[in-house]
């Protein structure tokens, strides 16, 4: 309920008459709008007043509940619902999601050296005071664990230049540096060759470094020359052509053919939301999941998207996606039992891997037997394990069973690595 208000507005009021008269012109209104407020009096117009509205509450409606929504009070406005981010689509995510970019990255210039000469009173011969200029600043790629594409990397940076000289001996201020985050897991290479691979957080590597500041006249200072006037400008900064190259870093990585049950697999066992549908290549990018332990241990699981036949040769989605099965310690070949011969699917898978990368199918490795909740799988697991000497582990992502089996032999291949990699003297990735 509004309080009572009064308000002057001038000859403006609210009318609740049918109609008025101004001058010998009818002008209809409807009962309660505002008109202006002319005594209508033939011969002649009444002096004008300042007149004062009245604004009365409005009624309750019946049954005593107040309207939904209202547009002139906040406590009575529409209750709104706070946006939530869309999900964006697996298709439309392939336009984030890149793995290679070419960036070329210059370092900044260096200031240039000061030129100028002591000056005061009664003090002729004050002799030189130009300072150094400030060198340009690097171009540092950094590595940032909360960065899961090359999509946010420009295709050019360049340093900050450095501040010139200043007299009575200042130097300038060198220039600020320019970080470039890139995932972790990012390669960088120039001319083909590799020069840095950023495999840890917070792990930096140099891109360009900035040029060196000139020297002021005050450098070249000597007693065969008490008065120099020379000074040199700074030096360009560096320049150079990169290409980076993102592999996902990843303990294990989940390697199948299309629709094998890869992406219901990793929604399973983590809290990743790959895309899952009933047509192939649903997955069209890499998605980690995190696998969490009770002793607060974390092994994280990669989805690579389908292989088919050929793909070392570029079919299919190609080697596009093969390079991120090298980072991976240890793989889960995922089978699906519901076809005839199914181990005629892990030999594919393996060969591809192998051509791709020598040596590749030969790390640790356990086979999964996906969708075991059909008739058709039961048949076909025990001829699976007649055919291969790896061990299978049979499970239905869809509906759960038998996942337990996986998450333990999973635990056992992550510590058998941070063993291996502790005797060799080297950390063991964490996530």
């Amino acid at each position: 309920m509004l309080p009572w208000c009064r308000a002057v507005l001038g000859s403006w009021s609210f009318s609740a008459a049918a109609g008025a008269v101004l001058g010998s012109r009818a002008l209809p209104v409807a009962a309660g709008a505002m008109v202006p407020r002319w005594r209508a009096v033939l011969g002649g117009q009444a002096p004008w007043r300042p007149a004062l509205l009245l604004l009365r509450p409005v009624p309750p409606p019946a049954g005593g509940r107040q309207p939904s929504f209202s547009t002139s009070c906040a406590r009575c406005s529409k209750n709104r619902r706070l946006r939530q981010k869309r999900v964006i689509s697996e298709r439309k995510l392939t336009r984030y999601f890149v793995d290679h970019r070419r960036v070329r990255v210059v370092g900044g210039q260096g200031g240039g050296g000061g030129h100028s000469f002591y000056s005061e009173p009664r003090k002729i011969f004050g002799g030189p005071d130009g300072g150094n200029g400030g060198d340009g600043g690097h171009v540092i790629l950094k590595a940032d664990q909360q960065m899961k594409s090359l999509s946010s990397v420009l295709s050019f940076y360049q340093g900050f230049p450095g501040e010139k000289g200043g007299s009575k001996n200042c130097y300038g201020a060198n220039g600020a540096y320019v970080y470039v985050k890139v995932p972790v897991g990012t390669l960088v290479k120039e001319d083909g060759e590799v020069v840095a691979d950023l495999t840890r957080h917070g792990e930096e590597y140099v891109a360009a470094y900035g040029g060196a500041g000139g020297k002021g006249n005050r450098f070249f200072l000597s007693n065969e020359n008490r008065a120099p006037t020379l000074f040199t400008p700074g030096e360009p900064g560096q320049e150079r052509v990169l290409y980076l190259e993102l592999k996902t870093t990843a303990h294990a990585g989940l390697v199948g053919f299309p629709n094998a049950g890869k992406s219901s697999l990793l929604r399973a066992i983590s809290r990743a939301k790959p895309a899952v549908a009933a047509y192939p290549f649903t997955t069209l990018n890499p998605h980690v999941g995190i696998v969490h332990y009770q002793d607060y241990e974390q092994v994280a699981v990669a989805d690579i998207p389908g292989l088919i036949k050929g793909a070392h040769q570029n079919r299919g989605l190609g080697i596009a996606f093969l390079r991120h099965i090298e980072r991976c310690r240890f793989l889960l070949y995922v089978v699906d039992l519901s076809v005839s011969q199914p181990w005629i699917q892990l030999q594919d898978l393996k060969y591809e891997l192998e051509q791709y990368k020598k040596g590749l199918s030969e790390r640790p490795c356990v086979v999964i037997g996906n969708k075991i909740d059909l008739a058709q799988s039961r048949i076909n697991l025990p001829l699976l394990k007649e055919q291969i000497d790896d061990r299978v582990i049979a499970l239905s992502a869809l509906t759960g069973d038998n996942l337990e089996e996986l998450l333990l032999h999973l635990r056992e291949l992550y510590d058998t690595y941070v063993k291996t990699e502790q005797s060799r003297g080297q950390s063991p990735v964490k996530w």
